[in-house]
């Protein structure tokens, strides 16, 4: 669904047209002053706003001005608040136009596919029901200021190895309903206005010139109607992805895709309405939004006390032996950690925002009733060991009635570009607790992660707290918990398996070749580990209080569950209410289906003692599923159980219902009202659907053969194969260590070794990760105009081993480019009536 061709398109040449399919730098847009068409500034922004004072570039190598930063989206998500998201969206917003940005890229909200995803804390959750719902209030919060949103990476980005260039191959069922249902929430409840495409292809296309992605499902399915555009250097055939609904390319390429472009319309492999709808949705992103005011001001102290609420809000309690927490007044505290001086706060790569304060534990202790008897830095973030320091928090704790020590993941251990090696925490770290526990000390772990981490030691602490990457305000918000001034109400938005061997993508996750294999299909995170009952250390949906909640008399009706909950407890607090539904085991079924999935949610506050009737509706994406034989979303008639509870796995079975026509509405069943599915045909099982996918069926992916993996792929052409001989302008540059000139293995080596040096001091190079990945081509297209892919071409003769006719021509076409980007520049100035660029 695109908007109707503008007035004003019919008025642009298709020189003009091509070139408004590209950035005219880094962050903005080509403006068309005869027209009264602006540009619109771009900027990242997950979590805070990251717009960058001087030279723009995409991964935050550059200072930004300073912003609020929130706590990440796998932070907030924790809080299972609709509400909360949709505040902090609108400070987003606020900030965003306060600063000069019109489109804020993000919220992301691809799926953690495994707890190894190196960006997992960008991303809200690992199922996508949670992840639509929150990341559409974000989209409603950010657009209600005027200011665009662009919800990313679509879709199936799941791994940072090889991100740029890796193939994910997955079956339409799983597809559907788990990598593509957050972002359906997302544009049919939120309208977005802009869309990210990701870096990686799906079943052997690009997702940005992907047809069924972006064409058939985003558009006329889903009904968006705004531009979509690429993460950044992830254009790859600009004709082919104007011409299925994406093709917006950003950064940059110069006027390096104009040609082509113009080419492709002159020849009929690119229709000329189909670049006109690409220009009219940019046309009415920029008329939907007004200009922002960019004064510079917005109300730091009330957003910093946003992000400090929301922190608190999204704070997990995860162990309190003994009752050790809250801390009483007076408590004699030793803080002890690297991370209580210098807080894990946010991740790293191109979400990395400049905060507009930044508050550490050692700082924010003075604001709390608590007696610090002093500060250990007890480990180092590199991972090395040291007595010394051990000894020294050793001395200082010994002095205190409870050790606050702060444990994590480091910045290295979570960014963009590369996947997590292993789950475990750092064993200086763990080290040190053993060594605390040992002496007899009391000590409540305060732990900082964007994702899923092992404890084995977690016995060795009396309670943990974990705040996630809470942001700016994190440190006076986890004192807000651990004093009691806030009750914990955070819930854990993913799984955390004993071992990374529990998890259903251990083996195969992160790909190291071209194609990353869903094997395990649908049975991602809880919807595993439910299947076949699998012992976890902490289930979906688990977090502890200080009150506490019962569950009575619990109804199914036709449109939903109520159910009566109860504090019973002597504090007040906060209770998130979970359904989830299943097939009913006696009941036959037809298609592959998780045990328990997600259907709805809600939080409840209650004072002590206090009761509420809580009521949680079905709607269209409860009971469905994608067929793929017939392309389209049925429910299958039958019988379903109706869970509600706490978390995943201490949800009771309270009710059975029946869906669809003619089927068993027995004593005890409810029916469920039709109503719900409009836009769907229910059918009935037909079991022989299974036949060959029996460990599908059952949950047990471990067991699954590559035989059965393809039947249920039912698509051989899915996987690329493995690349051999020359590199070609799809390799990515880290294929230079099997390249045919010595010089380009020696380029590599040395890129590598750079890569560990920056690895040993324990800060991401994201530069150099970026370049790992980045394919050939993106030279180009990340240029700004400098190089055009004949020199790219140019340049892979010299890497495939034919050094003086690649730098012959390299250099015949760097001068003839540069003319050729000089005069299209100039014509496009000229044509668009832009005084700026005239004076270039």
């Amino acid at each position: 669904m695109s908007p109707s061709t503008d007035e004003r398109v019919t008025k642009l040449s298709v020189f003009e047209k091509a070139a408004l399919q590209s950035g005219e730098n880094t962050w903005q847009t080509r403006p068309v002053e005869r027209l009264g068409v602006r540009s619109l500034f771009l900027s990242d922004g997950p979590h805070g706003i990251r717009k960058q004072a001087g030279t723009g570039d995409h991964l935050g190598l550059n200072a930004s001005l300073p912003s609020t930063c929130f706590p990440t989206a796998a932070t907030i998500a924790n809080s299972w608040d609709v509400g909360l998201a949709h505040q902090v969206g609108k400070a987003l917003g606020e900030e965003a136009s306060a600063l000069g940005v019109d489109v804020i890229l993000g919220p992301g909200l691809n799926i953690k596919r495994s707890p190894l995803g190196g960006r997992s804390f960008e991303y809200f959750s690992e199922d996508p029901y949670l992840s639509g719902k929150l990341a559409a209030q974000y989209v409603m919060g950010i657009q209600g200021e005027g200011v665009a949103a662009c919800p990313k990476h679509y879709a199936a980005n799941s791994q940072e190895t090889n991100r740029m260039t890796n193939n994910s191959v997955v079956d339409m069922q799983t597809l559907r309903e788990v990598y593509l249902t957050g972002f359906e929430i997302v544009v049919r409840e939120a309208k977005p206005l802009m869309f990210m495409t990701s870096y990686n292809l799906i079943n052997g296309t690009y997702t940005n010139q992907n047809a069924l992605l972006v064409k058939d499902i985003l558009r006329d399915e889903w009904g968006f109607d705004g531009a979509v555009v690429t993460d950044w250097g992830g254009g790859d055939q600009a004709p082919w992805a104007a011409e299925v609904g994406g093709g917006f390319e950003m950064p940059s390429p110069g006027f390096g895709s104009v040609p082509t472009l113009v080419q492709a319309v002159r020849q009929g492999s690119l229709s000329e309405r189909a670049l006109d709808e690409r220009v009219s949705e940019l046309f009415s992103v920029i008329d939907r939004i007004p200009k922002p005011e960019a004064s510079g001001h917005f109300d730091v102290e009330a957003h910093n006390e946003l992000a400090r609420e929301a922190a608190a809000q999204s704070v997990v309690l995860l162990r309190n032996e003994k009752s050790i927490l809250p801390l009483r007044s007076g408590t004699k505290v030793a803080l002890v950690g690297d991370f209580a001086e210098t807080p894990r706060y946010q991740g790293a790569g191109s979400s990395l925002v400049n905060p507009t304060r930044l508050v550490s534990a050692v700082t924010a202790v003075a604001e709390t009733d608590l007696e610090m008897v002093g500060y250990a830095r007890g480990f180092t973030r590199d991972g090395k060991p040291s007595q010394e320091l051990v000894d020294e928090a050793l001395k200082l704790t010994g002095t205190a009635d409870v050790t606050l020590l702060y444990m994590g993941l480091d910045e290295l251990s979570e960014t963009e570009g590369a996947d997590r090696s292993c789950m475990n925490v750092p064993d200086n770290q763990v080290r040190l607790l053993e060594a605390l526990a040992d002496a007899g000390r009391r000590v409540v772990v305060v732990f900082s992660a964007g994702s899923a981490t092992t404890m084995p030691w977690l016995d060795r602490c009396e309670a943990l707290v974990h705040g996630y990457l809470s942001g700016q305000a994190g440190a006076p918000a986890m004192f807000d918990v651990l004093t009691g001034a806030v009750n914990p109400s955070g819930r854990l938005a993913e799984t955390y398996p004993l071992a990374l061997e529990d998890t259903s993508t251990a083996g195969n996750f992160p790909a190291l070749g071209k194609n990353a294999e869903y094997r395990e299909g649908p049975y991602v995170g809880y919807r595993y580990t439910e299947s076949i009952n699998a012992p976890v250390l902490f289930p979906f949906g688990f977090g502890l209080g200080y009150a506490s909640f019962s569950y009575s008399d619990a109804e199914v009706g036709e449109r939903g569950i109520s159910v009566t909950v109860t504090n019973v407890g002597d504090r007040d607090g906060t209770e998130t209410v979970q359904v989830y539904v299943g097939r009913d085991q006696h009941e036959r079924t037809g298609i592959i289906r998780p045990a328990r999935t997600l259907a709805g949610f809600l939080k409840v506050t209650l004072k002590a003692g206090e009761s509420a009737r809580v009521s949680v509706a079905f709607d269209e994406y409860t009971f469905r599923h994608f067929c793929v034989n017939a392309g389209k979303w049925q429910v299958e008639a039958g019988l379903f159980e109706v869970f509600v509870g706490p978390n995943v796995r201490d949800a009771r079975s309270v009710g059975i219902c029946s869906v669809g026509e003619g089927t068993n509405t027995g004593e005890g069943v409810s029916v469920v009202d039709n109503a719900l599915f409009e836009r769907m045909s229910v059918v009935q099982p037909d079991p022989n659907s299974l036949l060959g996918l029996e460990n599908y069926a059952s949950g047990d992916v471990k067991k699954v053969d590559r035989d059965e993996w393809m039947r249920l792929l039912d698509n051989p052409s899915a996987l690329m194969p493995t690349p051999e001989g020359p590199l070609t302008i799809e390799s990515s540059l880290s294929d230079m260590a099997r390249a045919d000139s010595s010089l380009a293995r020696f380029v590599w080596r040395r890129m590598e070794g750079m890569l560990r040096k920056s690895e040993a001091k324990g800060v991401p190079d994201l530069n150099l990760l970026f370049l790992s990945s980045m394919p050939f081509r993106s030279i180009f297209k990340m240029s700004g105009g400098m190089a055009n892919e004949a020199m790219v071409e140019s340049i892979l003769l010299i890497v495939n081993g034919h050094f003086f006719r690649g730098t012959g021509q390299l250099i015949g076409r760097f001068f003839k480019n540069n003319r050729a980007q000089k005069r299209m520049r100039q014509e496009f100035a000229n044509l668009a009536g832009n005084q700026s660029q005239t004076n270039h």
